[in-house]
C-alpha cells in the first residue's frame, strides 16, 4: 500500500523518533509498505517519520542508482535499518546536492563525510555494525538524518537556505504539489 508521505512543515519530521519493540504491531506489512511508497515516488530511502510514524526506522535502496549509471564504483545495498546509531563518521567532508520526498522541488548541496559505521538491527531485530562510503553513505546520512528529527535543509549553508525561505515556507503553508501521494500541513 503506498502511504502519503508527510511534507515540510509537519511536526513529525522535526522530532526525534522513539525505539522500535520487537512487538511492534504490523511491523512486516509496514516496511512492506515503506518500501512500495518509496519506489513510488523514485526515491532511494525513506524514513518512517515522513510517513508520519515517528519511530526509528528507515529503508535504503542504492542498487537503482547504480542501475541507472548515476554512480559509478560503489555497489548499492538494498536495506532496512531499525533502530540505527551512528558510531562513526570520518573524512573530508564532500558536497553533493541532495533532495527529499517531504520537500519537493527542492534541492541543495550538503556537505557530508564520505564514511560511517553505523550499528543498527534488521527486520528479525538482529544487531549488525556495517562501515558505508560514498553515496551508500550519504543515503544512510540522510535518512538517519529523519530520525533524528534534522532535514537535509537544516545542513544548508545559511545564504542558501535564506534563499529557499520562500519555497519552504508554501511548503509548510501546504501550497505544494508532487507526482506522489502527499500528506501536507492543511491550511488554516
Amino acid at each position: 500500500m503506498i502511504l502519503p508521505i508527510y511534507t515540510y512543515g509537519q511536526p513529525v519530521l522535526k522530532k526525534k523518533a522513539a525505539v522500535i519493540a520487537h512487538d511492534y504491531p504490523n511491523l512486516p506489512a509496514l516496511i512492506e509498505n515503506m518500501w512500495e511508497t518509496m519506489y513510488n515516488a523514485h526515491g532511494v530511502g525513506l524514513a518512517a517519520p515522513q510517513v508520519g510514524l515517528s519511530i526509528r526506522l528507515f529503508v535504503v535502496d542504492t542498487v537503482q542508482m547504480e542501475k541507472n549509471g548515476k554512480e559509478e564504483n560503489a555497489p548499492g545495498i538494498k536495506r532496512v535499518f531499525l533502530n540505527a546509531e551512528m558510531l562513526e563518521e570520518t573524512g573530508e567532508g564532500w558536497l553533493y546536492e541532495e533532495g527529499c520526498l517531504s520537500i519537493p522541488d527542492i534541492r541543495g548541496d550538503v556537505e557530508r563525510p564520505p564514511r560511517i559505521r553505523v550499528r543498527y538491527q534488521d527486520e528479525q531485530f538482529q544487531w549488525h555494525e556495517d562501515v558505508f562510503d560514498g553515496i551508500n553513505a550519504r543515503v544512510i546520512q540522510h535518512e538517519y538524518d529523519h530520525i533524528d528529527g534534522i532535514l537535509f535543509t537544516d545542513r544548508l549553508k545559511p545564504l542558501k537556505k535564506r534563499l529557499l525561505q520562500r519555497k519552504l515556507e508554501a511548503i509548510r503553508q501546504g501550497k505544494v504539489s508532487a507526482d506522489y501521494k502527499i500528506k501536507p500541513v492543511m491550511r488554516g
